[in-house]
């Protein structure tokens, strides 16, 4: 399996869904499992069935959140010295040369990803089309609606 990128936030925030998982979610999944096992026959029990479901899912995720932290590769934005180049873990202000709107996006691993707080997904377009690039230059993203032009007024590494 291939590095997964974390920043150091992401890392905790992945580890505290893991520590919740294993200390709240399973005993809470085997816990249901027996309540449903004592109401007798499991051939017809929908209790039982929505359990083991439930039980396979979490134990699902807390195979795939070890995984992605086994094969992290922990960055820390802090530490980071690309000498005003976007790379990932940077903090990166924008212009859209369209509408003149400035936003400020932080680039960050899959998991981590939730533009509503301005974090987006290196896999993302617009992240794919700011790598590289210094204050000063012009990213062209492929968006649905067309081709979006941002200048990069500012990177930080926060």
């Amino acid at each position: 399996m291939s590095k997964v990128p974390l920043t150091t936030n992401g890392v905790e925030m992945l580890r505290q869904e893991l520590h919740k998982l294993k200390t709240v979610e399973r005993p809470s999944v085997i816990a249901a499992i027996a309540e449903a096992r004592s109401h007798g026959d499991l051939s017809e029990n929908a209790e039982y069935d929505a359990a083991k479901e439930r039980q396979s899912f979490v134990e699902g995720r807390i195979a795939e959140v070890e995984g992605k932290l086994s094969n992290a590769q922990i960055i820390d934005p802090k530490l980071l010295d690309a000498e005003g180049r976007c790379v990932f873990g940077a903090t990166v202000e924008l212009q859209d040369l369209e509408t003149e709107e400035n936003v400020t996006y932080q680039i960050v691993g899959d998991d981590e990803a939730d533009i509503k707080l301005f974090k987006i997904s290196i896999g993302s377009p617009i992240a794919r089309a700011l790598i590289g690039k210094f204050a000063g230059d012009v990213a062209e993203v492929m968006a649905p609606g067309g081709i979006r032009e941002y200048e990069v007024l500012d990177v930080k590494y926060i």
